[in-house]
C-alpha cells in the first residue's frame, strides 16, 4: 500500500465536486486501501478521494476508537437518502485544514446509500459520530469543506491564514 500526498487549503481542487465512479474493480480496490493507509497515517478517521488529489466519489473511515480493532470502512458513491431534524454538534477537523478545529451542527441521523469495496449496493442509518464524519465526507465530494458550516468571519480567517502559509511551504499555527 502507498501513503498518498495530502492536498490542503487553499488548493481549489478541494472545492470542485467530484465525479461518480463507473466501475468498481481491482484498481480502484487498491486506491481504497492506499486511502485507508493514508487515512491511519495522518492521523485521521475520514478521508474523501479529492483529498489525495483524486475528483471521484469514494471516501473512507474508520470511527472505532483507538483501544478497539480497526473497523476500515469504503464508502463508493455514496448518497444521502434522509437526515433526522434532530440536531448534534460535534468538534470537528479535516486532514486538508490541519490544526484547526471547530464546532459544526449536522444532523444527528442519516440514511446513506453507497457501493461498498466489492461493487454491492448497502444502505446504511448512521448516527453519532459516524453519522457526523459520513456528512463531512460527502461534504468534501460536493467542494464543501466543514469551515462552510461556520461564521464567515472565522473561515474568511482560516483562509487567509492557510493562503498565507501555502506561499512559504508550511502550515499555520492555530
Amino acid at each position: 500500500m502507498t501513503i498518498k500526498p495530502l492536498i490542503y487549503l487553499p488548493d481549489p481542487l478541494l472545492k470542485q465536486v467530484s465525479k461518480p465512479i463507473e466501475t468498481v474493480n481491482a484498481d480502484l480496490q487498491k486506491f481504497a486501501d492506499d486511502m485507508l493507509e493514508t487515512m491511519y497515517d495522518a492521523p485521521g478517521i475520514g478521508l474523501a478521494a479529492i483529498q489525495v488529489g483524486e475528483p471521484i466519489r469514494m471516501l473512507v473511515l474508520d470511527v472505532s476508537k483507538d483501544e478497539e480493532d480497526k473497523k476500515p470502512q469504503v464508502f463508493i458513491n455514496p448518497e444521502i437518502l434522509s437526515s433526522s431534524d434532530m440536531r448534534s454538534t460535534y468538534e470537528e477537523g479535516c486532514l486538508s485544514i490541519p490544526g484547526y478545529y471547530a464546532e459544526v451542527e449536522r444532523p444527528a441521523e442519516i440514511k446513506v446509500r453507497y457501493l461498498d469495496r466489492d461493487g454491492k449496493q448497502q444502505e446504511l442509518d448512521a448516527e453519532g459520530i459516524l453519522a457526523t464524519c459520513l456528512q463531512h465526507e460527502i461534504d468534501h465530494l460536493d467542494g464543501v469543506l466543514f469551515i462552510d458550516h461556520i461564521s464567515r468571519l472565522k473561515r474568511d480567517m482560516v483562509v487567509k491564514k492557510f493562503t498565507k502559509a501555502s506561499k512559504t511551504g508550511t502550515l499555520p499555527k492555530f
